[in-house]
């Protein structure tokens, strides 16, 4: 088993996962920023640098099936409760492997801190660039959670339905210097869904992200 966060997230990355085996793996934070779960087939990893003791702890204490314990509500709740942090949703985590040569999409790269996905973006992650296309989206890009690149995309009511979320988040992976790009999607948000998918990305897990109030 690696032994940091960012090493699962790298073998993830490549296709290599934890064993499926119904346990959970404890590893410490890559930052105070970030902590939370991640679920695998059959196997979580839960980051935090909370003491593991407890963590084994408030999971033993659960009612339910071993391979849906942390992802429970009432172990999120502690969680947060533990550790003075909040959580928004639950994602799906999926990851795209880079592509070679620029996008055939326009971007202008653009220091937009008023727009909210920008504002957002720079809430959660460092290193934030963001990119607007001239039909009317925005993709940003930054480091989130153990240094890994995450992309987001907006696109304009106006012009959705033409494959513009499609054409950014592929434009993500040209843009991203060469290395994997990950997606948080919100398991409701069909649209960024098919969108993401269409653009290769690849679902790996579940991610649910405590942070720092």
């Amino acid at each position: 088993m690696a032994d940091t966060l960012r090493d699962i997230l790298d073998a993830a990355a490549r296709g290599v996962f934890p064993p499926a085996d119904g346990g959970t793996t404890v590893v410490r934070q890559h930052a105070h920023r970030d902590a939370g779960v991640l679920a695998f087939t059959a196997h979580s990893v839960v980051f935090t640098d909370e003491d593991e003791g407890w963590v084994r702890g408030a999971l033993a204490r659960l009612d339910c099936d071993a391979l849906a314990a942390t992802m429970n509500p009432r172990f999120l709740a502690a969680f947060m409760e533990r550790t003075g942090r909040s959580n928004d949703t639950i994602d799906l985590l999926t990851v795209a492997v880079p592509l070679p040569g620029e996008p055939s999409l326009a971007l202008t790269e653009i220091e937009d801190p008023g727009h909210p996905r920008v504002a957002r973006a720079r809430e959660h992650r460092d290193e934030v660039r963001v990119w607007k296309a001239a039909d009317g989206g925005v993709l940003v890009l930054g480091r989130g959670v153990a240094g890994r690149l995450e992309a987001a995309v907006e696109v304009d009511e106006g012009v959705r339905h033409r494959g513009l979320g499609r054409a950014l988040a592929g434009a993500a992976r040209q843009l991203g210097g060469g290395e994997p790009v990950w997606a948080q999607l919100a398991a409701g948000n069909a649209r960024s869904l098919r969108a993401f998918r269409a653009a290769g990305y690849v679902p790996v897990g579940a991610e649910a992200l405590l942070t720092a109030s």
